[in-house]
C-alpha cells in the first residue's frame, strides 16, 4: 500500500524549474498559505539540524519564487516564496507507531515540514511549518500544497545565488538567483527603497571662483560624493560642498550615494559638458615632458608624455628650434591613437615615441589640441630658459643659507648691540675685558662660595677675572689698597660689587660713626674709634664711587649684584649706590654677561683718578650724605 501511494505521488507531481518573477504581492510580514486539507498552519524559526523523527508527510517538490512584497506605505522589498507539494502517508501502522495523536473519527493528525535556504558561503536559515492534516478534506488522495512567504530573507541580498532544500531529503534541492538591484530598479524604481539614490545639482559661482554642490531632498544628512574625470575614470572621494573652479573640466563627473547599506545605488552626473567657462581649464592643465632613449638597434628615439584632466583630440610632432620651432616632417602622431591611462592624481596620460630621430640638435615637441586657437609648446629636452630659472632659484637659496649661517655665528654680537642700544649711552662692542670681583664685608661661608662660583663662571665665559678671595698673597705683598689700585689700572676693567644684608648694615654703621665723630669734636670729648675707609676694599670701592660722583661722573665702572638666595637682602639701596646697574643672580646672569661685554667710553681709570680719590679721602669722607633717605 505504501509503495502504491509513493508511486502515485511521483506520477501526479512533476519537478518544475525555479523561476524569477517580479510580481507584486501584498504581504507585509512572513506568512504561510496552506491548501485544503491542511489547517492551523504555523511557521517558526528552527535551528538547521537534521530531523530526528519520521513525519507523516514527505516533500516531493519545491518551487522557489522571488516577488516584490509591499507594505501599506507602498514601499516594496524582495521576498522569497517557496511553493511546496507534499504527500501524506495514511498507513495505519505508521500512524499508530509515530502519531499517537491520530483521531480515527475525524481522520486528523498533526505533522510538520522543515525547509531551509542559504546563499553561497552563508549559514543556512530554516523555517518549520506545523499544521493539522484532515485526510477527508484532501482534494486529491494523499496530496497537499503550501506556500511559505519570507520577507527579507536572512543573509540574502540582490544578485545572490540561493539554495532551497528539505531538511529530511538532501537530494531535494533547488537553486534560484535573485535579480540584481539594477534589474529591479528598471521595473520598480519608485516603489523600492534601494532604488532611490540622492540627487545632485551644481551652481557655478564665478565671483568666488568655485562650484557649489547642492543635494535636493537630503536635508537630514549629506550623501557621499566622489569626483572622476571621464565616466570610466577613477572616482576620488570629495568631502566638501564646493569645488575650485580652476579644477572643473567638461569631462568631470560626480557620483553621489548614501553610506547606508540598504541604498547602495549611486547617481552619476556629468554637468559640465557644455559649459564654455570651464573649457580653458583643460588647456591650462596640459603638461608635456620629453626624454631621450635608444631602440634595440641603438638608434635614437624621442619619448614624449602628455597629461591632461580629460582625454584629448589633437596632434603631436617634433620640431627644431630656429627663429621658431620648425616641424620635422614625417613624425606627426594623433592623440586619439593608442591608449590613455589614468595616473594617481586622476589625470589622463598619453605616451608616445618618435623613432629614428636625430637628437644632436635638441629637438622639441609641439602640440595642437582640437578646439584650441593656438598651439602648445615648444617643449624641449634641453630647456635653457628652465635652466636659467633653476640657476636663479639655486642662487637665491644659497644666499639665504649664507645669511642664516652668518647670523648664527654673529648673533652674540648682534644681541650685545641691541642690549647696548636699549640701555643708552655711547658704547662699543669689544672683546671680554677685565672684571674685579669684590666680596661684601664680613662675609660668611655661604656668601664666599657664591662669590667664588660667580668668579669661576665669569672665567669660563672668557673674562679676565680678579677675585679678592683668590688674591690674598698679592694683597699681603702689595697691601690691599695698592692691589685694588693695580687692578683698576687694567684695560677695560669693571668692578662687580657683591651686596648683602651685612654690606648695607656696614654702610649705615659708617654713617653713624661719622656723626659721632662730629659730635665728639664739638664737645671736646675723646674721638670714638671708627673704621678707616682703607680698612677693606669694599669701603675703598665706596670712596671711589663717591669721588666719581663728586667729579660729575656716573660711576659706570661699577656693577652691583645680589644673590636671590639671600632672603634678608631686601633693604633699600643707599643714595650712594642708586643709579648703578643692579642684577639679581642667578636669574639675571645673562643680562650681567651682556653688561660686562659692553665697553663704556669715557670711563677710564688713571693715576689722576687715584690722586683725586686720595685727596677726597684725606679731606674727609662723609658717608652720612649717601645713606638711605
Amino acid at each position: 500500500m505504501l509503495l502504491l501511494v509513493w508511486a502515485t505521488c511521483w506520477i501526479l507531481l512533476t519537478l518544475s524549474r525555479p523561476t524569477c518573477s517580479l510580481e507584486i504581492s501584498g504581504y507585509d510580514s512572513n506568512a504561510v498559505i496552506c491548501s485544503q486539507g491542511l489547517s492551523d498552519c504555523i511557521m517558526k524559526d528552527v535551528m538547521p539540524l537534521p530531523a530526528e523523527e519520521v513525519d507523516a508527510v514527505d516533500v516531493h517538490n519545491l518551487t522557489p519564487h522571488i516577488k516584490l512584497c509591499c507594505n501599506n506605505s507602498a514601499l516594496c522589498t524582495l521576498c522569497l516564496v517557496i511553493d511546496t507539494e507534499i504527500c501524506v502517508n495514511p498507513d495505519k501502522d505508521m500512524e499508530d507507531e509515530y502519531h499517537s495523536g491520530f483521531n480515527e473519527e475525524t481522520k486528523e493528525t498533526k505533522a510538520s515540514v522543515t525547509l531551509c535556504y542559504y546563499a553561497a558561503l552563508k549559514l543556512p536559515t530554516c523555517k518549520k511549518v506545523e499544521f493539522t492534516i484532515n485526510l477527508r478534506a484532501l482534494t486529491q488522495e494523499s496530496q497537499a500544497k503550501m506556500s511559505m512567504v519570507i520577507i527579507k530573507p536572512d543573509r540574502i541580498s540582490f544578485s545572490s545565488e540561493v539554495f532551497v532544500y528539505d531538511s529530511k531529503s538532501s537530494h531535494l534541492r533547488q537553486k534560484i538567483v535573485f535579480p540584481s538591484l539594477k534589474e529591479v530598479c528598471l521595473e520598480q524604481q519608485k516603489r523600492v527603497k534601494e532604488c532611490n539614490p540622492p540627487s545632485i545639482t551644481t551652481v557655478i559661482r564665478e565671483e568666488i571662483s568655485s562650484v557649489e554642490l547642492q543635494f535636493p531632498g537630503s536635508s537630514e544628512h549629506l550623501p557621499c560624493v566622489c569626483i572622476q574625470y571621464e565616466q570610466n575614470g577613477t572616482c576620488q572621494r570629495w568631502n566638501r560642498t564646493t569645488i575650485p573652479l580652476y579644477s572643473v573640466t567638461h569631462c568631470m563627473c560626480l557620483q553621489v550615494w548614501y553610506e547606508d547599506e540598504d541604498r547602495p545605488i549611486r547617481t552619476q552626473s556629468c554637468p559640465f559638458r557644455n559649459k564654455n567657462v570651464v573649457q580653458r581649464n583643460i588647456w591650462q592643465n596640459v603638461s608635456v615632458s620629453i626624454d631621450q632613449g635608444k631602440m634595440n638597434n641603438n638608434e635614437a628615439m624621442l619619448l614624449w608624455n602628455l597629461s591632461a584632466p580629460c582625454r584629448l583630440e589633437g596632434e603631436v610632432w617634433p620640431c627644431h628650434i630656429r627663429s621658431s620651432c620648425w616641424e620635422i616632417k614625417g613624425f606627426k602622431q594623433q592623440l586619439t591613437h593608442g591608449t590613455w591611462k589614468q595616473n594617481s592624481k586622476g589625470f589622463w596620460e598619453k605616451k608616445g615615441v618618435f623613432e629614428n630621430i636625430n637628437l644632436q640638435f635638441s629637438p622639441c615637441v609641439m602640440v595642437k589640441i582640437k578646439g584650441m586657437a593656438h598651439e602648445l609648446g615648444p617643449f624641449c629636452f634641453n630647456n635653457t630658459d628652465r635652466f636659467r630659472w633653476t640657476l636663479l632659484v639655486v642662487g637665491v637659496l644659497l644666499l639665504i643659507c649664507l645669511t642664516l649661517l652668518t647670523f648664527y655665528f654673529l648673533h652674540g654680537y648682534v644681541k650685545k648691540w641691541v642690549w647696548s642700544w636699549h640701555h643708552g649711552g655711547f658704547v662699543k662692542i669689544g672683546q671680554e675685558g677685565h672684571v674685579v670681583l669684590l666680596s661684601p664685608p664680613d662675609v660668611d661661608e655661604g656668601v664666599s662660595k657664591l662669590v667664588s662660583g660667580l668668579g669661576s663662571l665669569l672665567h669660563t665665559q672668557g673674562f679676565r677675572v680678579s677675585v679678592d678671595q683668590w688674591s690674598r698673597r698679592d694683597q699681603c705683598k702689595l697691601g690691599p689698597l695698592p692691589w685694588f689700585h693695580s687692578q683698576l689700572l687694567e684695560q677695560n676693567s669693571r668692578v662687580v660689587l657683591v651686596l648683602s644684608h651685612k654690606a648695607l648694615e656696614r654702610m649705615e654703621e659708617l654713617a653713624h660713626q661719622h656723626k659721632e665723630v662730629i659730635k665728639a669734636k664739638g664737645e671736646n670729648k675723646g674721638i670714638p674709634k671708627i673704621l678707616s675707609p682703607y680698612s677693606d676694599m669694599f669701603t675703598a670701592s665706596l670712596c671711589i664711587i663717591q669721588t666719581e660722583k663728586q667729579l660729575g661722573r656716573t660711576g659706570e665702572r661699577f656693577i652691583l649684584v645680589k644673590f636671590d638666595s639671600n632672603q634678608r637682602n631686601d633693604k633699600k639701596l643707599p643714595v650712594l649706590l642708586q643709579g648703578l646697574p643692579l642684577f639679581q643672580l642667578p636669574s639675571q646672569i645673562q643680562a650681567l654677561l651682556a653688561e660686562l661685554s659692553v665697553q663704556r667710553t669715557g670711563s677710564r681709570y688713571s693715576r689722576r683718578t687715584w690722586i683725586d680719590w686720595k685727596c677726597s679721602v684725606s679731606d674727609g669722607w662723609n658717608p652720612a650724605e649717601y645713606t638711605t633717605m
